[in-house]
Order: structure tokens, then C-alpha cells, then sequence
């Protein structure tokens, strides 16, 4: 009977990581841990047996503590401070969170002598701005980081190396590309595009503004259906202190999300650019390639971005599927 511990446990991914779970691995335990009480039920799960933690995990003794008292077969890091935009604004709390969480994390593993597995998410940010000759972007790829949520999301990636190398812990290691469905915070861009979009579809209008930082940035999306199942299977196959890009492999501006969104709604829409939700350094275009993942995993991205979209109207409008 396996038991996984999931930091960030909360948030967007790890709500679908337990659904995947519950999918296809029967008798398994979670711990969750997060700073932040689930907004979603979890006592209907019949193949997972799932408790929760509400923690800081600045905190370093009470994280000994339940790793030490859990004692997990595997362990999936997805807490973070995510928001690009928000470590702009307070970088010193961005980067400290991020890296120290996950330094009380391996440190309490490595202290304990726990024999676990952790998956270390990780960040396309940390690639920075490259040129259109280096797409789509490998693995071995120099990383140029230019937000002080990519710093820190390198510096993640160096401290476990060092606990790879010195001191033999278990750690996979992600570089995560957008990850998009529903369910998202309207903090980060789809959502929020979408959420805009499907109010002006409420209101009976057909042609509304809605508000947007630099349309013409290119990002690979990838459903976070996809994501979950990606995870899953690195935490049971990736090795041992490797790198592994999570992506589409294919680019997508966010002006086509919009045009997407618009169509499958049928309204038109005047983007209006809010010069504040530009960063003061930005990747024009962001493509991975996924070569590595497919190839030692068997991995394949399963589901095409117009059915995320279609997905992600759906939870903002709370309509019923016959309306798309």
C-alpha cells in the first residue's frame, strides 16, 4: 500500500493528481499538506484514503514531524508561490518561500532517513528568454532564469543535485511548461481570459473588452489532466536525478487563446492592454520539446487544447456541455 505525500496539496494540480490516483491505483494513502485549507471535498475518494495537514512548511520542525510520523513511500512537491507577477511585486518573499520550503522538505528527509521518492517540480521560467533557433527547448538547454520566480525555481533544481549527489536522495525533477484546465485561479492568464470572455457572454452581449498584458507571447500549453498523469508517472519511472520537461511540444500565442475562446462562445471581442500585467522582462516565445519524457516514459499529451478550452468555459459559465 503506497503513501504519498503531496506539499501544495490545495492547489490546482493536486486536486487532479488525486483524481488520477483514484483512477488507477487502488489502496493507496495521501497525505496532504498545504498552507491553505482544499476548497474541494475529498471523502468520496473509495480507492484512496486521503488526511490533510493544514502547515507552513517554513516550518521546519512540524514538517520533520510528519514526515518522520507519515513516513511516505512518495512524495510530490507542488507547493509554491506559482505567480510570475507576484514575485515581481514581492520578490523576497517569492524566492524565499519557494526555496526554503523545499530546503525544510529534503532536509527533513534526509534528517529522518526517510527512503522516499520526490518529485521536484520545476518550471519552463527557468529557461528565461531564448532565441526562436534554440525551439523547441531540451532539457540540456543553458537556463538563463529572469523573474525571481525562475531564481528560485533554479535554485530548487541546484539544491537537488547537491542532495542527488551528497547525500543520495531519491529526487526526479520536472521543468513544468503552462498547465492549463479548470479549476484554475484567474490570477494567471487562461483563466482569466476566460472568465472575461464568458461574462460577456452572460451579459447578452455579442462583442465585449476585456483586459489583457502582451497578446502576442507564445506559450506550450498543456491540459493539467496530462500534467497529473506526467507526474505519476515520473514519481514510478523517471531517474533518479534527472530532468524532465513537461510540455505539448507545440507554441500557442495567447491572442489564438482568445480568438478560441471568442469562437467556441460566438461573441467578438476588444482586448484592451492593461500596461501593468506586462513583466518588466518576458520570453516572447516559450516551446518544449518532450522527446525525453515520451521516450523513457511512454508519456503522450492525450488531450487536445480546444477541449481544454471547451472545459475551462464550462467551469467559469457553470453551463451544461450542451451549450458548446
Amino acid at each position: 500500500m503506497n503513501k504519498y505525500l503531496i506539499t501544495g496539496f490545495s492547489g490546482f494540480v493536486g486536486r487532479y493528481f488525486l483524481e488520477y490516483l483514484e483512477n488507477n491505483e487502488s489502496g493507496c494513502i495521501v497525505k496532504g499538506m498545504d498552507i491553505q485549507s482544499p476548497d474541494f471535498e475529498f471523502d468520496h475518494y473509495k480507492n484512496v484514503q486521503i488526511s490533510f495537514e493544514k502547515i507552513d512548511l517554513l516550518s521546519k520542525d512540524r514538517v520533520e514531524y510528519i514526515i518522520h510520523e507519515f513516513q511516505p513511500d512518495y512524495i510530490l512537491h507542488l507547493a509554491s508561490y506559482s505567480s510570475v507577477a507576484f514575485s515581481w511585486k514581492e520578490p523576497i518573499q517569492s524566492f524565499q518561500n519557494n526555496t526554503n520550503i523545499f530546503l525544510n522538505l529534503i532536509e527533513s528527509v534526509r534528517k529522518m532517513k526517510i527512503n522516499a521518492r520526490i518529485l521536484s517540480i520545476g518550471s519552463s521560467e527557468e529557461y528565461g528568454i531564448v532565441n526562436k533557433r534554440d525551439l523547441p527547448l531540451k532539457e540540456n538547454h543553458k537556463l538563463r532564469p529572469v523573474s525571481p520566480y525562475a531564481v528560485a525555481r533554479m535554485s530548487q533544481e541546484l539544491l537537488s543535485e547537491v542532495y542527488v549527489a551528497g547525500y543520495g536522495l531519491d529526487i526526479v525533477l520536472t521543468r513544468s511548461f503552462n498547465h492549463i484546465g479548470p479549476g484554475q485561479k484567474s490570477i494567471f492568464v487562461v483563466p482569466s481570459l476566460a472568465k472575461q470572455i464568458v461574462e460577456i457572454k452572460k451579459s447578452g452581449e455579442s462583442r465585449g473588452n476585456i483586459v489583457a498584458g502582451d497578446v502576442s507571447i507564445v506559450r506550450d500549453f498543456t491540459d493539467v489532466r496530462d500534467v497529473a498523469r506526467a507526474y505519476y508517472l515520473l514519481l514510478k519511472e523517471g531517474k533518479k536525478g534527472e530532468v524532465y520537461n513537461v510540455c505539448s511540444g507545440i507554441g500557442v500565442s495567447i491572442k489564438d487563446i482568445i480568438n478560441m475562446l471568442a469562437k467556441q462562445l460566438n461573441i467578438e471581442v476588444d482586448v484592451k492592454v492593461d500596461s501593468r500585467l506586462i513583466r518588466p522582462a518576458d520570453n516572447k516565445i516559450v516551446i518544449g520539446a518532450n522527446e525525453k519524457i515520451k521516450r523513457e516514459l511512454g508519456w503522450e499529451n492525450t488531450i487536445p487544447l480546444e477541449k481544454t478550452i471547451k472545459d475551462i468555459i464550462l467551469f467559469w459559465g457553470n453551463y451544461s456541455k450542451a451549450v458548446l
